[in-house]
């Protein structure tokens, strides 16, 4: 018996239907994922686009990836200079890590976020370009993103960013990633993340939640685009006690000692139950998260249906929580 969905706010219905003509027309599946990667390829705007007139500078770089591995491309953001000015103080940094379930998707799908932050609050970005499931499966992912923020953190002086106060943050894949990357900097004493931004992640391989049987089928990213991924990248280990928890961050048994947390979800979606269950657990190893839990929002609205007032909320939350934690 199907579990009945929460409904959605009247106001994101026509956003949905845009997110599902835009991005979802190609049902994902393990033999349409290279057909998906294409249709992305269609839909994200080159960083020239993305910047237009814009008072940002970008550029693309090269770095050391994992031990082992191929190298890494970054993109780095940054609030443009007026000619002559003063050179000014080092600014807060945030690693930007893309989603697309860990199968699609570049790192030009989240420079959004990083242009508007360097417009708004002066912040340089290094959007990171990871290797895709089902190619590079496990923790790939995971590794390149961990490179690129113990690059970031080396390199800050040269970026002009205070290394106390570089964030880590994504959507989706991306914030399951970033939650992977706060993990990894704690349990091998890397980087000191002022905070980890986990917009509506994606934690949990085992795809067994209230809220994943709810939009079954029904939805953006429903519970079997997620199956599909996560078949992707786990293969034959998916639902095992052998999944690290750098793939599949909900696994991780201790949650103590990481960086504060900004953790939001729409209550329609399949990701909210893992993503409050996250929450729920940082609390109970002493640790700091804010939880927001968007009512009748599906996944990824505040992107689609950026006027509604819901999603005005959200993003003015989710704005707070960074000028707060960055000290701006």
């Amino acid at each position: 018996m199907s579990a009945r969905p929460v409904p959605y706010d009247p106001e994101l219905v026509d956003g949905l239907a845009g997110f599902l003509e835009l991005v979802e027309r190609i049902p994902l599946r393990a033999d349409t994922i290279l057909a998906n990667r294409e249709h992305f390829a269609t839909i994200i705007p080159p960083m020239e686009a993305q910047v237009g007139e814009l008072a940002v500078d970008w550029e693309n770089r090269v770095i050391p990836g994992p031990a082992g591995a191929p190298d890494v491309e970054v993109t780095i953001v940054r609030p443009r200079r007026a000619p002559g000015a003063a050179p000014a103080e080092a600014a807060p940094g945030v690693l930007g890590i893309h989603g697309g379930g860990l199968v699609l998707g570049t790192r030009f799908f989240g420079t959004g976020e990083l242009i508007d932050l360097a417009l708004r609050h002066g912040v340089v970005g290094v959007a990171v370009e990871y290797r895709l499931a089902p190619e590079h499966p496990g923790t790939a992912a995971a590794e390149d993103c961990y490179a690129a923020l113990e690059w970031f953190a080396a390199h800050a002086a040269e970026l002009g960013v205070d290394p106390e106060r570089i964030i880590v943050s994504g959507a989706s894949a991306g914030g399951g990633l970033s939650a992977a990357v706060a993990l990894m900097a704690r349990d091998r004493g890397g980087p000191a993340l002022a905070g980890q931004l986990l917009n509506c992640p994606m934690l949990d391989d085992r795809n067994e939640t209230v809220s994943s049987r709810q939009y079954d089928g029904l939805g953006a990213w429903d519970r079997n685009n997620n199956d599909t991924a996560w078949n992707a990248v786990l293969g034959e280990l998916r639902h095992s006690d052998a999944v690290s928890p750098y793939a599949a961050p909900a696994r991780a048994t201790d949650l103590g000692g990481l960086p504060p947390a900004y953790i939001e979800v729409g209550a329609a979606e399949v990701f909210r139950d893992e993503d409050v269950d996250y929450a729920l657990r940082i609390w109970a190893a002493g640790g700091q998260a804010e939880l927001h839990v968007w009512a009748g929002a599906y996944h990824g609205f505040s992107g689609f249906s950026p006027d509604a007032v819901v999603s005005q909320a959200a993003l003015a939350a989710r704005d707070s929580w960074i000028r707060r934690t960055l000290g701006l």
